[in-house]
């Protein structure tokens, strides 16, 4: 299938691992040009270096905090000068902190805010422009399952993520006219360091071991097991192509059929 991603200028949020680091590297693979980030430089140099060597292809990337503005406008800046505008936006972020309700204070609840939902807000509001200029573009933002069942300790999650999927359906609506798509892809249980992250805690709690809990989330699953990055990562690069143009305003699950959502 020809996905006519060649020379389409992508950039891709939290992205030096993971199912982000992935992505890059599918759509590298598809002849498009990458921009990476992150706020950990030393992650990003090993990537960029591994991925460089993998696919005889420079992948650029920038530090950025998502949580600061200064730093979204600044790799907003980067691209434009090394790239031009951007065609593919991937809207990609770290879980916020797990905890029930009660847990979680207002610094909890501010610093979810803006890291799932203003971040995805301030770059989606920095490339729009350009999209409808160009009559063309992508917006992907990965979610995650919660948003369709949501997830006993994860309510920053469910709360965040959900805002950006109603965003995203609104916007859909405003933009389709200009060729632009604005979907959602919501993994289930993925093998990420998020994952890991997420099976320690529970462990601490329940006090079972990690591989315990890893072993019941993929028993919890249809499939009987966990996802890969590439799994996820490819309806990603799938929705941002040419031949996806028709499809905007959604929320594709790629969780091993383990929501019980019926839409």
């Amino acid at each position: 299938m020809e996905l006519s991603l060649q020379n389409k200028n992508v950039l891709i949020t939290a992205s030096s691992m993971g199912i982000g680091r992935v992505t890059a590297e599918l759509f590298l693979s598809e002849g498009a040009n990458v921009v990476i980030c992150s706020r950990n430089r030393e992650h990003l140099i090993k990537a960029s270096e591994e991925i460089n060597h993998a696919y005889n292809k420079e992948v650029l990337w920038e530090v950025c905090d998502l949580d600061k503005l200064a730093d979204i406008e600044n790799i907003i800046k980067f691209c434009e000068t090394h790239l031009g505008s951007i065609d593919i936006l991937v809207n990609n972020c770290g879980g916020p902190r797990p905890g029930f309700f009660e847990e979680l204070n207002d610094s909890d609840w501010n610093n979810g805010f803006n890291q799932v939902l203003l971040s995805a807000v301030r770059f989606s509001k920095f490339v729009l422009p350009a999209m409808i200029k160009n009559n063309w573009g992508r917006i992907i933002n990965i979610t995650s399952i919660s948003v369709k069942q949501p997830v006993d300790n994860l309510i920053l999650s469910n709360a965040f993520r959900s805002a950006v999927t109603a965003m995203s359906k609104t916007i859909s609506s405003q933009v389709g006219k200009h060729n632009i798509t604005i979907n959602n892809v919501a993994p289930g249980y993925t093998l990420t360091q998020r994952l890991y992250d997420l099976s320690a805690s529970r462990a601490k709690l329940s006090g079972e071991s990690q591989e315990d809990i890893l072993t019941k989330m993929a028993n919890d699953v249809p499939m009987k097991r966990l996802a890969n990055p590439e799994e996820v990562a490819s309806l990603i690069v799938y929705l941002a192509s040419e031949v996806a143009g028709y499809i905007t305003g959604t929320t594709i699950p790629v969780d091993g059929g383990i929501t019980k959502s019926t839409y």
